[in-house]
């Protein structure tokens, strides 16, 4: 099975690319689920009909859902929240406010997320597209299992074994309520879907991420950090789209400044990705919309079998507690390297081609001390 997930910033036509593709795949006779885990579900909208939080057959071999936050959030921490919302109801009123209070930032699109692994546990799909809202920091998210492997190794027993022998006493003495015993056992379930979802998402051989983005400065940045960010998590990003390319013959007069600016947008994304395949798509004359035109764009934006895992490689490394940042730079000479540092970005030159990195957040402030080259990864020291 794999696992296809298509990520960018709002408006680059990620829903579009994400469609075009499964329908890409779906006409080579394997079974596709495509589903949106975006909150501004547009699905629907992309293949013209009306599509649930259950799946809807769109075609043979073509199926499409989009989540409910809602749901997914009831399903994956009921007696949790119901626990919170007890705590936070103790000196005052139940209201709308307690509710939105127990909405924790990510927490939504992170439960939306665990219909992806629900659907890769069940078996019944060859293929599933995901149309993904969440950028790297959210996805980064799942991390917390490996943070919190302790608590539930170690603390969770013992914290049950109190509860269970002096919870009422405590309960009688500080007039707060003890958690109920379902309330660990939701937090341990809760944990180890994340655990679950977090080996799928890290398996290379079956995941792969692809970042949607526009020759347009603004958005070329957003999709950088986004791509920094998922690679210095270890995710598998195989493939980088470029959508909404003008085409030459209809930049001319009024448009020909937008064509130097697409110029620059193009070489800037070359340089700033450029060992992943990338993928160009010129912006069509009509909407990218209806299985017919999804058929067509499907076509066109690959060379290759889109099914198929496009790159893997390890292009970051990472160690805040060194201050090291190490990038992989191939075939490049030692004695060819050019580096500079522009406020939040490094800049890599090798022979005629120049690179762009945006540095890492835990990184963020420190300048360069110093660089070292080995086995193809350029190590850099800040201070």
């Amino acid at each position: 099975m794999r696992v296809i997930i298509y990520t960018g910033k709002g408006g680059v036509g990620k829903t579009s690319m994400a469609a075009a593709t499964a329908c890409n795949i779906a006409g080579s006779g394997k079974k596709v689920m495509i589903m949106s885990t975006d909150q501004a579900h547009s699905l629907g909208d992309a293949f013209d009909c009306r599509i649930g939080c259950e799946p809807t057959e769109i075609r043979e071999n073509l199926y499409a859902l989009e989540t409910d936050a809602v749901a997914e959030s009831e399903k994956s921490w009921g007696s949790l929240k119901d626990y919170f919302k007890r705590l936070l109801t103790l000196k005052g009123g139940d209201g709308i406010e307690t509710e939105e209070l127990l909405v924790f930032p990510g927490l939504e699109e992170l439960f939306s997320m665990f219909k992806i692994l629900e659907l890769y546990e069940s078996g019944r799909y060859d293929t599933i597209i995901v149309d993904c809202a969440p950028t790297g920091e959210t996805l980064s998210l799942l991390r917390y299992p490996e943070r919190f492997s302790a608590l539930i190794e170690k603390v969770l027993p013992m914290k049950k074994a109190g509860v269970k022998t002096v919870g009422p006493a405590v309960e009688a003495v500080t007039k707060i309520p003890m958690p109920d015993m379902n309330v660990f056992d939701d937090i341990e379930r809760l944990m180890n879907k994340m655990q679950r979802l977090q080996e799928l998402m890290l398996n290379k051989d079956v995941v792969s991420l692809r970042v949607v983005t526009t020759p347009e400065k603004i958005v070329i940045n957003e999709a950088k950090r986004n791509f920094t960010c998922l690679y210095l998590y270890h995710y598998n990003v195989d493939a980088v789209i470029v959508n909404h390319i003008y085409p030459q013959r209809a930049m001319e007069g009024y448009f020909g400044k937008w064509m130097r600016l697409q110029e620059e947008g193009l070489d800037e994304i070359k340089e700033s990705f450029s060992e992943v395949p990338k993928f160009y798509v010129e912006l069509q004359p009509y909407e990218i919309r209806t299985l017919k035109v999804l058929d067509k764009v499907g076509g066109m934006i690959y060379g290759t079998d889109p099914d198929e895992v496009l790159f893997r490689q390890e292009i970051y490394r990472t160690d805040t507690e060194k201050k090291q940042l190490s990038i992989y730079l191939p075939f490049a000479g030692k004695d060819e390297l050019i580096l500079e540092q522009d406020r939040g970005e490094i800049s890599v030159g090798v022979r005629n081609e120049r690179r762009r990195f945006p540095i890492p957040s835990g990184l963020a402030g420190l300048d360069v001390a110093g660089a070292s080259f080995e086995n193809g990864y350029l190590t850099i020291r800040f201070e």
